[in-house]
């Protein structure tokens, strides 16, 4: 019994040796070289010019600067990059800190997994000068890595997060944009939906339909039409079989060609059930469009030529009118705006009240457009406005609770509806001199 007892002794004795001499040989010593956090590097990111990223097991990607803020991947393929997530990388290194420093002079980084790194970050600068920042393995708490500098003889631990930051895929670093465009720079829009042709022209002050022909344009309906193609995205996790038997079988939504600083793009959109699917001229193949773009894209796109026109009576924007004149059979009002008061036959009125039917003249919209149907009109409004440059004419021929109007010089024949009215014909009731009504 003490034979074995004592053989028993040995092993364990021999296991707690090994355990504690690869604990003092593999890992972090107990005391370390430094106690300090410095930098493992500092980046200056308007001083790269390319980076190269080479993950164990995955192909190299290879980054190069094509313009300020403009990154473009040349190796495995050439695509264009998505600029944030390599201004995210970039930013991640501007400094890189290190946890502590392990060896002031480190000799033996295998043991490490620095010598085949789990990722090698390899940046060059506008000098040609290239830094090599390697990443090896966990550190035996889990909570961080270790990590080098070819050149530097010091070990370095870094948080854990550095690697995720640093080691991205070819999607993660692809500009995703279906037209990798900005939306600024576009300045025509071509539209073909449902056989009809939609034109855009982009205007000193927004927008102007010029196909079919000229017509007053809804700029915030054109503007989110632009917003929804310039950002909408392809998804990297449908496989290209499923996609390509998801594009021939759905049916044909729009075509769009954008026209640019850049030259034209174009962008064919199908659907199937709820999944869009897309061919464009900036990215090679056809592609299933993520689905966080998909219902906005599809709304936009499902628009009619009379969803792009201006069903407003007045342009007036945000700003108030200069003079309004009102002419309906026996009642005419004449309100003139100067500084902050207003005034009608040398009467100060009542500031509120004028507001009101200024913001009733503002929100005067129509319901539809219409072909006939105006043959004389019951109510002139002329309102003037951006200090008397502009002055707009507008007609209304009441027919029962509802009108139609039309502008001067537009043939557009506009309906509205009875509550539209009700609220102009409240409005001009209202108005009223200052301090009519108080006791």
């Amino acid at each position: 019994m003490k034979f074995r007892g004592l053989v028993l002794a040995a092993a364990v004795l021999l296991i707690l040796g090994g355990v504690l001499y690869w604990s003092e040989h593999r890992k972090t010593p107990e005391t370390p070289a430094s106690t300090d956090t410095p930098a493992i590097l500092k980046v200056d990111p308007a001083s790269i010019a390319s980076l190269s990223v080479k993950a164990k097991g995955a192909e190299p990607i290879t980054l190069l600067q094509a313009g300020t803020g403009q990154w473009r991947i040349t190796a495995p393929g050439d695509y264009p990059a998505d600029g944030s997530a390599v201004t995210g990388m970039l930013s991640a290194l501007a400094p890189l800190t290190a946890q502590r420093v392990v060896d002031d002079h480190a000799t033996n980084l295998a043991q490490f997994g620095l010598v085949d790194p789990s990722v090698e970050l390899d940046l060059t600068g506008k000098d040609n000068k290239t830094t090599r920042l390697l990443l090896g393995d966990d550190t035996p708490t889990g909570d961080a890595i270790y990590a080098a500098v070819v050149g530097d003889p010091r070990l370095f631990t870094a948080a854990s997060y550095i690697k995720s930051s640093l080691n991205k895929s070819l999607n993660e670093l692809r500009d995703k944009r279906l037209l990798p465009v900005e939306a600024g720079s576009i300045s025509s829009i071509d539209l073909e939906r449902k056989g009809q042709a939609i034109g855009f022209a982009r205007v000193e002050k927004g927008w102007l339909i010029e196909k079919p022909k000229p017509y007053r344009t809804d700029t915030f309906q054109v503007d989110d039409l632009l917003q929804q193609l310039t950002s909408a995205k392809w998804d990297p996790s449908t496989p290209a079989a499923d996609v390509t038997k998801g594009f021939t079988h759905a049916t044909a939504v729009a075509t769009v060609k954008l026209t640019g600083s850049s030259g034209n793009d174009t962008l064919e959109v199908r659907k199937d059930k709820s999944d869009y699917y897309a061919k464009s001229s900036a990215v090679a193949g056809t592609w299933k469009i993520d689905a966080s773009n998909t219902s906005a894209l599809g709304q936009a796109l499902e628009h009619s030529l009379d969803d792009f026109r201006n069903k407003q009576l007045f342009d007036l924007g945000f700003s108030d009118p200069d003079k309004v004149e009102y002419h309906s059979g026996a009642t005419s009002l004449v309100l003139t705006h100067s500084g902050n008061d207003w005034w009608s036959n040398g009467k100060k009125m009542d500031a509120d009240s004028v507001e009101m039917l200024a913001t009733t003249l503002r929100d005067l919209t129509a319901t539809k457009f219409v072909d006939s149907g105006f043959t004389a009109p019951t109510i002139d409004i002329t309102v003037t406005s951006n200090g008397g440059k502009k002055v707009e004419k507008v007609q209304l021929q009441q027919t029962g609770d509802s009108a139609l109007a039309r502008r001067e010089d537009d043939p557009t024949l506009y309906s509205l509806d009875a509550a539209t009215i009700t609220s102009l014909t409240n409005a001009i009731a209202g108005v009223k001199a200052a301090g009519a009504g108080k006791k």
